[in-house]
C-alpha cells in the first residue's frame, strides 16, 4: 500500500507540473489573459512573403520608370546625333555628327571661275547600248565643289603601241560655240559626251585600238590624258564628238551637230 501511495504522489507531482506549464503557455501568470509574444507562425511566414512582393514590385516599377527614362533619352540622342550640317555650317536640329564635313559650293557661278582638276574627276568609257559604233564619256565630279569643264573633251583616236601619236585621228564637233565660260559640272554628276567612231557605217581604218580622253583640254596639261582600249575589229571613218550634256540623249543630239574640226 506504501508503494502504491508513492505512485500516486508521483502522478499527481506530474499533472501538476504539466498544468502549471499550460498556464505558463496561456498566461504565463495564471490569469486566463495572453500575453504578448512572437506572432504566429504561418502569419509570420505570411506577412515575409507580402512584404518580399511588395518590395519586388516597387523595385521593378523603379526599374521600369528608369527603363522608360533611359528609352526617352535614347530616342532623344539619337535624333540629335543623327542631324546633318547644313551648307551654312548650321546645324538643322541637333548636334552634327563628329568628323562630319561642311558641304561645299555648288553653284554655277563657282564653277565658272574654278576649272575641274584631275584629282576630283573619275572617267569613265564604255559602249553606248544600241549602237554599234557609239561610245559614252562619262566625267563624273568626286570634289565637294562644283566645277567647269571645257564645252567637250578632248578626243583623238590611234594605236596604242605608236610610238607617233601625230597622225591619230581627231573627230569633228559642233561649231558656233559660244556663252557661258565653262560647262559646270555639280559634286556627285556627270558631265556626258557621246562619240560616234564610225557614223556613215561604211569602211574605216582598223588600225585604231584606242581612245584618248582629257577631261578639259583647256586647262589640263597633256600628260593628264587617259587612254581606253576600244577592242580589235573597230573601225574608224570621220569620228562625230558632241559637247558635254547631263544625259546620253541629250549627247547623242548634240554629236550628231558635229561639222567641224575642233
Amino acid at each position: 500500500m506504501r508503494t502504491f501511495r508513492n505512485r500516486n504522489a508521483v502522478l499527481g507531482a506530474a499533472a501538476t507540473a504539466v498544468l502549471a506549464l499550460a498556464l505558463t503557455a496561456c498566461g504565463g501568470d495564471g490569469s486566463g489573459t495572453k500575453a504578448a509574444g512572437p506572432a504566429d507562425d504561418s502569419a509570420s511566414a505570411k506577412a515575409t512573403v507580402a512584404a518580399k512582393d511588395t518590395s519586388k514590385d516597387t523595385a521593378g516599377d523603379a526599374a521600369q520608370d528608369q527603363g522608360s527614362t533611359a528609352g526617352d533619352g535614347a530616342k532623344t540622342g539619337g535624333g540629335s546625333t543623327d542631324a546633318v550640317t547644313s551648307s551654312t555650317g548650321k546645324s538643322n536640329g541637333g548636334a552634327a555628327k563628329t568628323g562630319g564635313s561642311a558641304a561645299g559650293d555648288t553653284s554655277d557661278s563657282y564653277a565658272y571661275k574654278h576649272p575641274c582638276k584631275s584629282g576630283d574627276l573619275s572617267v569613265r568609257v564604255y559602249a553606248r547600248e544600241g549602237s554599234a559604233t557609239q561610245h559614252v564619256i562619262e566625267v563624273n565630279n568626286t570634289g565637294k565643289n562644283s566645277c567647269g569643264l571645257s564645252y567637250f573633251p578632248r578626243v583623238s583616236l590611234g594605236a596604242a603601241k605608236a610610238t607617233d601619236h601625230s597622225g591619230d585621228i581627231i573627230p569633228l564637233v559642233p561649231g558656233g560655240l559660244g556663252g557661258a565660260p565653262a560647262y559646270p559640272v555639280k559634286p556627285k554628276t556627270a558631265a556626258i559626251a557621246v562619240i560616234d567612231l564610225n557614223p556613215g557605217g561604211g569602211n574605216g581604218v582598223t588600225w585604231v585600238d584606242e581612245l584618248n580622253v582629257l577631261a578639259d583640254g583647256d586647262h589640263m596639261a597633256n600628260a593628264e590624258q587617259l587612254n581606253f582600249p576600244l577592242g580589235p575589229d573597230v573601225k574608224v571613218g570621220t569620228p562625230k564628238l558632241g559637247l558635254y550634256e547631263r544625259t546620253v540623249a541629250d549627247a547623242v543630239a548634240s554629236m550628231k551637230q558635229a561639222n567641224m574640226k575642233p
